[in-house]
């Protein structure tokens, strides 16, 4: 079963982002307090009870109201779970593009990067789209492709639907490779 799994700092959008894709309002759960999703949450996705893939929701890192501990924890889970998990077939990558990448994005650059080189697919989806003017989309998205190491950049916005076709298709032809083309893509929530 092919994984997808969704990765970002905290209050990055990752679970709007998830809800939106998945078409369910309360799948992962959104909060305005970063740091909510402390564990790996696993999600099947597919029609009518026929899992097709696995959607995994990572925790946040960086800024969050939890102890350094907890953070570290975290982050060695990841870590772990992107390195060894030999159904992962893709990682999407939520960047806020207001604030661009920090060094714990590139860290997590760093990990994911041999993966990448071997065909693990990659893409950044610029969360919280709406908030920038045009000028600003065209300029996150051309520093974000020289920054993305291989991967591929998507603008998003969950509450003007800006980018949901475009990254619902890339993502189900990920988890579909066969048949990538013969069939309209829906990632549903089983």
């Amino acid at each position: 079963m092919p994984e997808i799994a969704f990765v970002g700092r905290s209050n990055s959008g990752k679970s709007t982002c998830i809800n939106t894709l998945t078409q369910q309002k309360q799948l992962a759960f959104a909060s305005k307090k970063p740091g909510r999703t402390q564990h790996i949450n696993l999600f099947t996705l597919g029609k009518q009870g026929v899992t097709d893939a696995v959607l995994a929701d990572l925790p946040g890192y960086g800024y969050a109201a939890v102890p350094q501990m907890d953070k570290i924890r975290w982050q060695q889970v990841m870590a772990n779970y992107l390195v060894t998990r030999t159904h992962l077939s893709a990682i999407v990558l939520m960047c806020d593009p207001r604030h661009g990448l920090t060094g714990l994005d590139e860290s997590l650059l760093e990990v994911i990067r041999p993966r990448v080189q071997d065909g693990l697919q990659f893409l950044v989806v610029l969360t919280k789209a709406d908030k920038l003017n045009r000028a600003e989309q065209t300029r996150a998205l051309s520093i974000m492709r020289l920054q993305a190491g291989g991967g591929q950049v998507r603008l998003f916005s969950a509450t003007q639907r800006q980018g949901v076709d475009d990254v619902s298709v890339l993502l189900w032809q990920w988890a579909h490779p066969a048949g990538a083309l013969a069939v309209r893509p829906c990632l549903n929530a089983a």
